[in-house]
C-alpha cells in the first residue's frame, strides 16, 4: 500500500497571504487610478466638461423666415404664402420603417417617386429628431384618415408649413418665375447659416433675381432637449426677419388680358413704360402652372410639360430668338440717313424686286407688283423691301450693325431678368468667327429686311420701341418697382429700388442730326394713319396717335420663282407676325412688341392684338368684355 502524502499547511499559509497581499495591492492601486481619474475629471477638466454637458442639454435651433410677398403696380398680391400640410416620419420613433411606410400608403396614395425621394431625404445630414417629409399638400380627407390611425402611426404625424402660392398660376410664370425646393447645390451657393431651416429658394425669374430680399435672415430658439435629443421645451428665442414684400412694374390686368387675346396661339408680347423702363406685361403662350413645381412636379406632369409641341417651358419673351423681319425698318432707315448715305427724300422706283447684277438673283419684294416711286417715309409706312435692299447695298453692313447695337441688338439690357438672351446681332466679325467665311452683299441686303442671320428676342425689339420713343433716351427694362419698407414715421412706403451697383446701360443714342428722330417717328406713324400704311386697319379710329411698324418674318426658304401660300405649307412653317408700336406719339406711355408665331401677317394678325392693348392701358377698355357686347 502506497504511503499517503501528507499536505504542508505552512507552505499554503504562506502561499494564501502573498496573494491575499497582491490582491490587496492590486485593488488599492486601482482606487487610486479611480480616485486619481475622478479628481482629473471633477476638478482639472470641471470647465470642459460642464460646458460639454450644457451644449447636450442645450441646443440652438434655426428658424426660418417667412418670404416676402410679391405685389403689381396696383397692389394686387401676386406671390403669396399658404399653409400647407405635409405627413412626415420620425425616424427615432419608428421600429420598422418599411411597414409604416406600406400602412401609411394603405391609407393615401403614395407613389413610387415619392417614396423614393423620402428615402433620399432621410440619408441626408439631419439633426436627431427632425422629421422628414413623405408627402406635401394633403388634402382635408387625407389628413383625417392619417389622424384617426396615430395610434397604428408611431412616428409619423401631419404638419403644416407656409409654402409659395401663385394665385393667377400660368398667368405669371413667365413673368416672374417660381419657387422650388433647395437641393445640395444651391445650398452650396448661399449662405448655409441663413438657409439652415430653409425649404425653398428661387429657381427663375424674379423669384431667383431676388431671392436676397425675399427670403429674409433666420431666427434662432435655445432649447432644452434630453439625452436622445428630443426637445422639452423653448428656453429662448430670437424671432426671425421676414422677406421684404416687393412691388414690380407688372400691370396684372393688362397681363391678363392679354393673355387672353393670345390664348390658343405660340406667341409672346412685352409692354414697357419708356419713361422708367418698367416692364408693364411680359406674356410667354402657353405658359404652365408654376404651383406644381413649388413642392415639387410629378414625373407624368413634367413629361407632358416637356414633351409638348407648344413648348410651354420656353420663355418667349426672353428666349424666343426670331428673325425681326421689317419691324426694324425703321432703325435701318435710322442708320443710313444720320450716316450720310441717303437723304429722308431719297427715291427709288420699285417693279417689285431688286437685283444686284443685271440679269442677277432678284430679291423680291412682299408686294410682287412693287410699290412704284417711293422715298424713305413711304418706304417705311408701306414696308417697301426694295428700298432697303438698295439702300443696304450702298451703305453695307457696318452702318446697320453699330446703329442696331446702339438700340439694344446683340445684347442684354435688362436689369433683372436672369435668364434673358442677348440674340444675334451679325457683323463682318461675326460671320468670321462664327461661320468661319466672308460677310457678302446679299448679306446686308437680307439683313436690311430683318432676315438672315439677324435674330432678335420680343424683349429687344420691346426696348428698342421705348428707346425711339425717348428720342434716344436709354431706360434700361426692369421688373422691379420698389421694396415696400417702413419709414421712420412708422408708414409703409416703396422704397426705389438702386441698379447703379449692376450693370451699366448702354449710353444714349446721340444723332447727327437731332431732327432723323422726327424722319423715323413720321414714317412710323404713317404705318398707322396714312392712307396706304401696312397697319392703317389696326389704327383706325384711333382716339390717340401710334407710331408703329409691321412685320413678318419667313421661317422657311422659298424657291426664286415661287411664290408664298400658307395653304399649301404646314401651320409649323408658316411666316411669323410682329408689330412693334409706342403710343401717343408726343407723350409716350408704352412701347410694346408682338410675336405670333406661325401667325401671317404682322399687319393682320399681330398689329390688331398690339392695337386692343394699347386701349386697355391707354383708355381702360376691355376688349373681351367689348367683344362679348358685339356678339
Amino acid at each position: 500500500m502506497a504511503a499517503e502524502r501528507l499536505k504542508d499547511h505552512s507552505k499554503e499559509s504562506r502561499t494564501f497571504k502573498a496573494r491575499a497581499v497582491l490582491a490587496f495591492f492590486v485593488v488599492i492601486v486601482m482606487l487610486c487610478v479611480l480616485v486619481v481619474r475622478l479628481y482629473y475629471l471633477q476638478v482639472i477638466e470641471h470647465d470642459r466638461y460642464a460646458a460639454m454637458s450644457e451644449a447636450n442639454r442645450v441646443q440652438l435651433q434655426p428658424v426660418p423666415p417667412t418670404r416676402g410677398l410679391i405685389y403689381d403696380r396696383n397692389g394686387v398680391l401676386l406671390a403669396d404664402n399658404r399653409p400647407s400640410y405635409s405627413v412626415t416620419i420620425l425616424k427615432e420613433e419608428v421600429s420598422d420603417l418599411d411597414a409604416t411606410l406600406a400602412e401609411l400608403q394603405s391609407l393615401i396614395p403614395l407613389t413610387e417617386r415619392e417614396i423614393e425621394s423620402f428615402k433620399k431625404r432621410l440619408y441626408q445630414r439631419r439633426r436627431p429628431f427632425e422629421s422628414i417629409p413623405v408627402r406635401f399638400r394633403l388634402t382635408e380627407d387625407e389628413i383625417a384618415k392619417i389622424s384617426v390611425n396615430y395610434h397604428r402611426l408611431p412616428g409619423v404625424r401631419v404638419e403644416a408649413e407656409l409654402i409659395r402660392y401663385y394665385p393667377y398660376g400660368a398667368s405669371l410664370v413667365h413673368a416672374m418665375g417660381y419657387v422650388g425646393r433647395i437641393n445640395e447645390k444651391e445650398l452650396g451657393r448661399v449662405d448655409p447659416t441663413n438657409y439652415a431651416a430653409t425649404h425653398y429658394i428661387g429657381k427663375l425669374g424674379i423669384e431667383k433675381f431676388y431671392e436676397d430680399k425675399l427670403h429674409g435672415e433666420v431666427g434662432f430658439q435655445k432649447v432644452e432637449t434630453n439625452a436622445r435629443g428630443r426637445v422639452m421645451r423653448v428656453l429662448e428665442r430670437s424671432d426671425p426677419r421676414p422677406g421684404s414684400d416687393i412691388v414690380l412694374h407688372l400691370d396684372l390686368r393688362l397681363q391678363q388680358i392679354t393673355e387672353k387675346l393670345l390664348e390658343g396661339r405660340r406667341a409672346s408680347v412685352v409692354a414697357i413704360d419708356p419713361k422708367t423702363g418698367g416692364i408693364l406685361t411680359l406674356v410667354s403662350t402657353p405658359a404652365y402652372d408654376p404651383n406644381m413645381f413649388v413642392t415639387g412636379i410629378s414625373s407624368k406632369n413634367y413629361n407632358a410639360l416637356r414633351e409638348s409641341p407648344d413648348l410651354p417651358l420656353f420663355n418667349r419673351a426672353i428666349r424666343g430668338r426670331y428673325p425681326p423681319g421689317s419691324t426694324i425698318k425703321p432703325i435701318i432707315a435710322l442708320s443710313a440717313i444720320d450716316s450720310g448715305i441717303v437723304t429722308p427724300s431719297y427715291t427709288i422706283f420699285d417693279p417689285g424686286w431688286y437685283s444686284l447684277t443685271h440679269g442677277g438673283r432678284k430679291y423680291r419684294d412682299w408686294k410682287k407688283v412693287g410699290h412704284g416711286r417711293v422715298n424713305m417715309y413711304d418706304a417705311i409706312a408701306q414696308s417697301c423691301d426694295t428700298w432697303f435692299y438698295d439702300v443696304s447695298h450702298k451703305m453695307g453692313v457696318d452702318p446697320m450693325s453699330k446703329y442696331l447695337g446702339m438700340f439694344g441688338f446683340g445684347h442684354v439690357t435688362s436689369l433683372d431678368l436672369p435668364e434673358a438672351l442677348g440674340a444675334i446681332l451679325p457683323s463682318k466679325e461675326w460671320k468670321k468667327k462664327s461661320r468661319k467665311t466672308s460677310w457678302y452683299t446679299g448679306d446686308s441686303l437680307n439683313m436690311s429686311i430683318g432676315q438672315g442671320f439677324f435674330v432678335a428676342t420680343p424683349l429687344q425689339l420691346a426696348t428698342a420701341m421705348a428707346v425711339i420713343a425717348n428720342r434716344g433716351e436709354w431706360i434700361a427694362p426692369r421688373m422691379l418697382k420698389g421694396t415696400k419698407i417702413i419709414n421712420d414715421a412708422g408708414a409703409e412706403v416703396l422704397e426705389k429700388p438702386d441698379f447703379s451697383g449692376g450693370k451699366l446701360p448702354p449710353a444714349d443714342v446721340v444723332l447727327n442730326k437731332d431732327k432723323h428722330w422726327n424722319d423715323i417717328i413720321k414714317g412710323m406713324r404713317d404705318v398707322m394713319h396714312s392712307k396706304r400704311g401696312t397697319a392703317r386697319r389696326a389704327g383706325a379710329n384711333s382716339s390717340y396717335e401710334i407710331a408703329g411698324k409691321t412685320g413678318t418674318a419667313q421661317v422657311v426658304g422659298i424657291k426664286q420663282d415661287a411664290v408664298y401660300d400658307a395653304d399649301k405649307l404646314a401651320e409649323i412653317h408658316r411666316d411669323h407676325a410682329l408689330f412693334v408700336a409706342f403710343a401717343p406719339v408726343e407723350d409716350p406711355k408704352i412701347a410694346i412688341a408682338v410675336i405670333v408665331e406661325n401667325g401671317g401677317g404682322g399687319s393682320s394678325t399681330a398689329a390688331p392684338i398690339a392695337r386692343k392693348i394699347l386701349d386697355a392701358y391707354l383708355l381702360g377698355t376691355d376688349p373681351l368684355v367689348e367683344a362679348k357686347d358685339d356678339k
